[in-house]
């Protein structure tokens, strides 16, 4: 595995930690669905940091260049998150009936889910200069 996927794991590993435990405080004062979404925005904010200065090292790029891809993609992302979120809830609800631990891991799975994606669109969309002079 090269460098640049271990270092995406780990930036993208904490992010994705801050938006699963983000939700889980949000969830107590919102209903599931705003809580994804405000999560997903607070991870997204965490992560377009750590992508910039440890994963794809931004040297000499401006950040306002990058966010209206690193938006897109991550628009992208949310409703992919969101979309899973809300189907394994309702699967996991179905079989477990609702909780906590259900929402928890719908919501995890999902975020899972939704990291293939931003690796994907971040690498070849919103750093890919960065990609391709590293």
């Amino acid at each position: 595995m090269n460098s640049e996927v271990m270092r995406f794991l780990l930036a993208g590993g904490t992010a994705a930690l801050v938006n699963w435990l983000a939700r889980i405080g949000l969830s107590a004062v919102m209903a599931f669905t705003p809580a994804v979404v405000l999560a997903y925005a607070l991870g997204m904010l965490v992560g377009f940091c750590l992508y910039r200065g440890f994963v794809w090292r931004a040297q000499g790029q401006s950040w306002r260049r990058q966010l209206g891809p690193f938006l897109a993609v991550n628009l992208i992302g949310a409703v992919i998150v969101l979309g899973a979120a809300l189907g394994l809830l309702a699967l996991g609800e179905a079989l477990f009936g609702p909780g906590r631990l259900v929402e928890a891991l719908a919501h995890g799975t999902a975020i899972a889910i939704g990291a293939l994606v931003n690796y994907l669109g971040h690498s070849r969309i919103t750093f890919r200069t960065l990609t391709q002079h590293a």
